[in-house]
């Protein structure tokens, strides 16, 4: 990469909620290259959820909160200014910003020296500097990046007194995906701790860019898409072909159940019958939206994070993209049951992940194609996205009876945390953990899902794997009347 690329001005942070005492510094960084390189895969995907989805597409920041005080030597502010600094060295998708190519096409822009904005908020004790952390991360994460402007990280400190207590971290998706958060997360606690966070990634977003553009990997993506193409051919066009009521204002509301009795149930069923937690739960919601608009096949894009290879392990980029998971529902014998599906689902989810790398601009054209064959467009509009990074086991004392079962489930919650105007889906399934429950997070659009049929749909995949659990597995056909039941039931 030759080091010709001039660095655009360094951008401010955007407004955050007023914390009284709170000021601004900056994080230089001097890093080895420069230059311009195509957009990554992953990065070409987020791009197009992005257009898809602005001016909300503030719904794709990631925000992160790193405690400093828990343990290890205290820092400074200008101690962890400079751990930012060194951060932004590591990893280049950090200084990496959009530009137009010759072409008028989006490219990535990489700098090789700059500042990060940071800014220094004080509290009062350790208790509020949580809660100003919390604030500055919502501040943060509530604004879209300036993507040709504005750095792809947002930080800030919490101090107490002279020591840090928190840093806030808010990534653009286009620098990094969920597992690259955490390898941030990771890398400035190091550089905070120790001043090193041991030996830099293995490649780099440029890098892998070029990769994708060779042959073998043009190869890779080509049969990728031959994957999609016989996965549409087996599907219907769309999981939610019918609007159910009419859409409420904003139009996209997220329900959320946190439950330990799903918890308990998802690791007893994955055991019970060798396969992931999250096939269990990705085919549970298969057959429930199958269920529920009356599919005899069920078509779900899981969120696939393609970091198989050791080289991408470490690297902060955006790798995940979408997969399709295809499972036949409809041709089972009678008194088929939810746990007799759980084969199946386990090899059509790794043929979906192993089909996720693809280059978008194929993908766009698979899809005009098929757009044009069928007369209407052909998407499932339905997405799974374990955000998990691994799954904890639940350990040896988990209930397994009925009993100990239904008492657990006493300690579920729910509740409708966010709406939102826009979002280019109309079912969206996002699971992450809390404390020792599975929180099940549904964004929905309410014209094809309203309000009580999210509600009804995290019940009843409560229910479904609960009750597989405890050896009494739902059989299909009844898959709709619980949907119902769930309606009526559910608090």
């Amino acid at each position: 990469m030759t080091d010709t690329t001039t660095a655009p001005a360094d951008t401010a942070a955007p407004a955050f909620p007023a914390v009284p005492g709170a000021a601004s510094t900056a994080a230089g960084f001097h890093g080895e290259r420069s230059g311009r390189a195509p957009l990554t895969w992953g990065q070409r995907a987020i791009w197009h959820a992005i257009g898809r989805t602005a001016p909300n597409d503030h719904y794709f920041n990631i925000g992160r909160i790193l405690p400093l005080a828990d343990r290890g030597r205290p820092a400074t502010a200008d101690e962890a200014t400079r751990a930012l600094g060194a951060l932004m060295e590591r990893h280049e998708a950090l200084r990496t910003r959009m530009a137009r190519g010759d072409d008028g096409q989006p490219v990535q822009s990489l700098a090789a020296t700059g500042s990060l904005p940071v800014t220094v908020a004080p509290a009062a004790d350790a208790e509020a500097a949580g809660h100003v952390a919390r604030e500055l991360l919502d501040g943060l994460s509530a604004t879209r990046f300036d993507y040709r402007g504005e750095w792809p990280l947002r930080a800030a400190l919490v101090v107490v007194g002279d020591r840090v207590t928190h840093a806030v971290l808010v990534l653009c998706h286009l620098a990094a995906d969920g597992h690259a958060a955490e390898v941030v997360v990771r890398d400035l606690r190091l550089l905070v701790r120790r001043g090193s966070a041991g030996r830099p990634p293995a490649t780099t977003p440029s890098d892998l860019a070029r990769e994708q553009q060779g042959e073998a990997g043009l190869r890779r993506g080509a049969a990728a898409l031959a994957h999609w193409e016989a996965g549409y051919r087996a599907a219907p066009a769309t999981m939610f072909p019918r609007t159910a009521a009419e859409p409420r204002s904003p139009r996209f509301w997220t329900g959320r159940i946190v439950s330990p009795a799903l918890a308990r149930g998802v690791a007893a069923v994955a055991a019970a019958h060798r396969v992931s937690g999250s096939t269990v739960l990705l085919a549970a919601s298969a057959a429930l939206v199958a269920a529920g608009q009356g599919h005899r096949t069920a078509a779900v894009m899981p969120i696939v994070g393609n970091r198989t290879a050791a080289a991408h392990r470490d690297l902060v980029t955006t790798l995940s993209q979408d997969g399709l998971f295809v499972l036949d529902l409809g041709a089972r014998a009678p008194g088929a049951t939810f746990t007799g599906l759980l084969p199946d689902a386990y090899r059509a989810a790794l043929r979906a992940y192993r089909a996720a790398a693809y280059d978008p601009a194929g993908w766009d054209a698979l899809a005009g194609r098929l757009r044009a064959e069928y007369g209407q467009e052909v998407h499932p509009y339905c997405c799974f996205n374990d955000m998990r990074l691994v799954e904890r086991p639940v350990g040896p004392a988990a209930p397994a009876t009925p009993a100990e079962l239904d008492a657990v489930r006493s300690r579920t919650r729910f509740g409708f945390p966010a709406t939102q105007d826009r979002v280019a889906c109309r079912y969206c399934l996002h699971i992450t953990e809390e404390g020792d429950a599975l929180a099940v997070a549904l964004t929905a659009d309410t014209a094809y899902q309203p309000p009580d049929a999210i509600r009804a749909h995290l019940y009843a995949l409560e229910e479904l794997i609960v009750s597989s659990a405890a050896g009494r597995p739902p059989r299909l056909s009844a898959l709709p009347a619980l949907l119902a039941a769930a309606g009526r039931g559910a608090p």
